[in-house]
């Protein structure tokens, strides 16, 4: 009976693992870095993954460089996130010739929408910000690596259930977080409309910065509305996103009364040795820093 226990577990390891025979890891780019991420938890050591955008880099304004091509020309796989996001890929695989599977990671994601300027209405590609869509994205890579490399199937979804169990337990812990704040303190300003998702799932209002774009440092004028902005709508809290300098936070502090919330993570992870290196990372310390200011 023991000899039988022992020989069922095994099988299982061996599941659990590449095969020992491959003879490299599979080569697989994504597009940005949270993507990354996610593909790396599925596909663990059987694949080796690049992505375009790196930590602390904006997906919105990328501009493909010719080593690019290179890396795209190589690969097995390419990981997007769809929804309009990466308005540069389409361009990048057609002058790379690509031939590969491509994955979009949000393609059963129901989407929502958010004003890009005054007056225009268009998709928001920030889907991933709400864990339960970060699951139907886990889906979707684990079965772009099982189509690219069937060998290794019962790995990718061994790695996909016990991502996703964890992606599931750090929602679950996020609802409690939130739960004892006041939804009437449930305001917070971001310098880049990219919580909607986030906002949608656990009840709050994030307010886009009026005048502030990632693209580049705000001017005065940008500044003096925002101050506006931030007294007109009696916002408890302002966030600067690790996409865009510190600049604005030091005349915010100046010039208000809101709580500067400090730096959060929504396009971009932070580098391996800062506080978001990984997208579970991202939510948890997000959240952490938004219950403490609607909190104060």
């Amino acid at each position: 009976m023991k000899r039988r226990t022992l020989i069922a577990s095994l099988g299982l390891a061996s599941l659990l693992r590449p095969p020992a025979h491959a003879a490299s890891a599979m080569p697989v780019v994504a597009s940005f870095s949270i993507l990354a991420d996610m593909v790396r938890r599925v596909g663990g050591e059987a694949v080796a993954v690049t992505a375009f955008v790196g930590p602390d880099q904006d997906v919105h304004i990328y501009d493909p460089r010719p080593k690019d091509l290179r890396t795209l020309m190589a690969a097995s796989l390419l990981v997007q996130n769809g929804l309009g996001l990466e308005g540069w890929m389409v361009r990048l695989t057609g002058s790379a010739g690509f031939k590969g599977r491509i994955v979009t990671a949000a393609e059963k994601v129901v989407p929502r929408t958010m004003a890009e300027t005054p007056g225009v209405i268009a998709t928001d590609p920030h889907a991933w910000q709400d864990p339960r869509n970060a699951v139907l994205y886990v889906q979707a890579i684990m079965q772009g690596l099982i189509a690219a490399d069937t060998a290794n199937a019962a790995f990718y979804r061994a790695n996909a259930d016990k991502y996703s169990a964890r992606i599931a337990e750090t929602d679950a812990w996020i609802m409690r977080t939130l739960e004892p704040i006041d939804p009437a303190h449930r305001r917070i300003i971001t310098t880049h409309d990219a919580f909607g998702y986030y906002g949608a799932r656990y009840g709050i209002e994030f307010l886009a910065a009026e005048g502030i774009s990632t693209e580049s440092e705000p001017s005065a004028r940008a500044i003096a509305a925002l101050v506006e902005q931030i007294r007109r709508e009696k916002v408890r809290a302002v966030f600067i996103e690790n996409m865009t300098g510190d600049r604005m936070a030091r005349m915010l502090a100046r010039e208000t009364g809101a709580v500067l919330g400090g730096t959060v993570y929504s396009d971009a992870l932070s580098e391996p040795d800062g506080p978001a290196p990984a997208y579970l990372d991202m939510q948890r310390y997000n959240t952490s820093l938004f219950a403490a200011a609607m909190q104060s």
